[in-house]
């Protein structure tokens, strides 16, 4: 992996661009992706490949988040500027512009657009199971 000043440095440059996403962002982002590529060599027995694709990373960013924040996922997420998966899609896409990390020609921006809701993703795993039957519509008395 890039040494970490040479990455700081990359994400200032981004940031002087476009500043919508905090710094903290971006290290996430490539936390959550070492920690899919982790995790899917874990599954898999031989790799071919260490490419994700956005859908990976996606899910791979809700089970990272979760695990590393818990309840506090969606307000640090949003703190970052972080509000939607699509958000997630651009910072990858700004680290493949500034040679970061690498794609494929089947990778797309919108490989990231409506993964998941927020809500669902980061909070619902905390209420109640009888708060999450009702949120979903179910009766929790007749099933």
């Amino acid at each position: 992996m890039m040494q970490e000043q040479q990455f700081s440095d990359v994400v200032d440059l981004i940031r002087k661009e476009d500043s919508r996403f905090g710094k903290g962002a971006y290290r996430f982002v490539q936390e959550a992706l070492d920690f899919t590529i982790r995790k899917r060599q874990e599954e898999t027995p031989r790799p071919t490949t260490r490419h994700v694709t956005g859908q990976e990373l996606l899910e791979g960013i809700r089970e990272f988040a979760l695990e590393q924040y818990g309840p506090m996922t969606k307000t640090l997420l949003s703190e970052w500027g972080i509000e939607v998966t699509l958000h997630f899609g651009e910072i990858v896409f700004q680290l493949i512009d500034y040679g970061i990390l690498g794609k494929t020609k089947e990778d797309s921006l919108e490989d990231f657009a409506d993964g998941y809701d927020f809500e669902e993703a980061f909070c619902d795993p905390f209420l109640p199971e009888s708060k999450r039957a009702k949120k979903s519509g179910r009766s929790t008395d007749n099933n």
